[in-house]
């Protein structure tokens, strides 16, 4: 399926949030994720499923100051 992360379009197979972190290679990556502009909890990312065309913004903290 298509889907924009991060402003970019994808084709991904997975279909929780959880499994197209995976297959994008975010692993074990500490990040915050907000699908369509919902902010969705690492605890509940395995519950999520993406559709067509979702929206997924994934950021990583950055330090710095």
């Amino acid at each position: 399926m298509r889907i924009t992360v991060n402003d970019e379009p994808h084709d991904v197979a997975a279909t929780t949030l959880a499994s197209v972190l995976e297959e994008l290679g975010y692993g074990d990556s500490r990040v915050a994720t907000a699908l369509n502009g919902t902010f969705i909890p690492a605890s509940q990312r395995d519950n999520v499923t993406l559709s067509e065309g979702a929206a997924l913004e994934v950021l990583a903290p950055m330090q710095g100051g």
